[in-house]
């Protein structure tokens, strides 16, 4: 029972006193050094001084207006997104129909979704050696299936061609997260009343009406969830793209990613620490502006008209008492 004169509110502090003290050392400091710098002039191998540039936003213009590699990066970034990420969301949510429907009652659930959420295990460097070898040229598994159905007499160097490394590059995107946004999305199904697919089902409505009337509109809030962390994830791509291609950024960097420009402006070269901060910044930045877009577009219009009604009906209540 709870003692009289005791306050267990100071366990909590304790016990989240840890993470507080690990996350501003290695998280809020490193990002707060990371903004700093971006102002300044500090580059090369040997540390000096660090000095704030006479025009505090000079790496973040040229950046912007003046580096066509960060261009090409942010264009980049964004297509292999889209690309893996609109078939991605499309199969979980059909894996998700499949697995919550009810009325077909599949057997082995479990080890379906096991099976399909493996390739998120699996590390990125061995899936990158593993498409390496996949897709070798002048000999590999694709090129020989390829030539015993006949397709093609000479070998197709896959890796040495933009559209094709652009492909296989959000292939594997897609193959390694659908899983993971099936596993969410089916939870968020999973919570959802029963009450209501009683009352769909009542109502004579199909499994498609059902799914795209009630489970959809419900699913709003973990949708939103998954595309603003599928669009973060998206925005920070560099394992695949820096560990799959060799040279880093494939051919004619049709694969750099921001995050591997910021890695190789950062640690390769000049070490020009200052720019790499900059686009660090920048794509900060972005994210938080796309996150905001994909709050507002995915928020809930019908609660935000019943509290405009509510706001309304409480002016009209002051006036009115005001008025009396």
């Amino acid at each position: 029972m709870r003692r009289k004169g005791i306050n267990y509110s100071k366990f909590g502090y304790i016990f989240s006193a840890p993470f507080i003290l690990a996350f501003l050392i290695f998280s809020l400091y490193p990002i707060l050094y990371t903004a700093a710098i971006g102002f300044t002039d500090l580059h090369g191998l040997i540390p000096k001084p660090i000095h704030i540039l006479d025009n505090p936003f000079q790496n973040f213009k040229d950046l912007l207006f003046h580096n066509q590699l960060f261009k090409q990066s942010l264009i980049n970034t964004f297509i292999l997104w889209i690309v893996n990420f609109i078939p991605q969301i499309l199969l979980a949510l059909l894996l998700t129909a499949w697995f919550t429907n009810k009325r077909l009652s599949i057997k082995g659930q479990g080890a379906f979704k096991v099976l399909l959420y493996m390739p998120n295990i699996i590390t990125a460097s061995t899936i990158a050696v593993l498409f390496s070898s996949l897709f070798g040229y002048p000999i590999g598994p694709v090129n020989s299936i390829l030539h015993s159905l006949g397709i093609t007499d000479t070998p197709i160097f896959f890796l040495n061609d933009r559209n094709t490394a652009r492909g296989i590059i959000s292939f594997i995107q897609f193959w390694m997260w659908y899983g993971n946004t099936m596993i969410v999305l089916i939870a968020g199904v999973l919570g959802i009343n029963p009450a209501l697919f009683e009352a769909a089902s009542i109502d004579g409505a199909n499994g498609w009406q059902t799914f795209f009337r009630v489970t959809l509109p419900s699913l709003r809030t973990i949708l939103t969830y998954s595309l603003v962390t599928s669009m973060i994830g998206g925005l920070q791509m560099f394992d695949i793209p820096q560990l799959f291609l060799t040279p880093a950024g494939g051919p004619d960097n049709a694969t750099l990613t921001t995050s591997v420009f910021i890695y190789g402006q950062a640690f390769k070269g000049s070490y020009l620490y200052n720019r790499a901060a900059a686009a660090s910044m920048i794509m900060f930045v972005i994210a938080g502006v796309l996150s905001a877009i994909l709050f507002y577009l995915m928020r809930d219009r019908d609660a935000a008209k019943l509290k405009k009604r509510d706001k309304m009906r409480k002016k009209a209540a002051k006036a009115a008492i005001k008025g009396a």
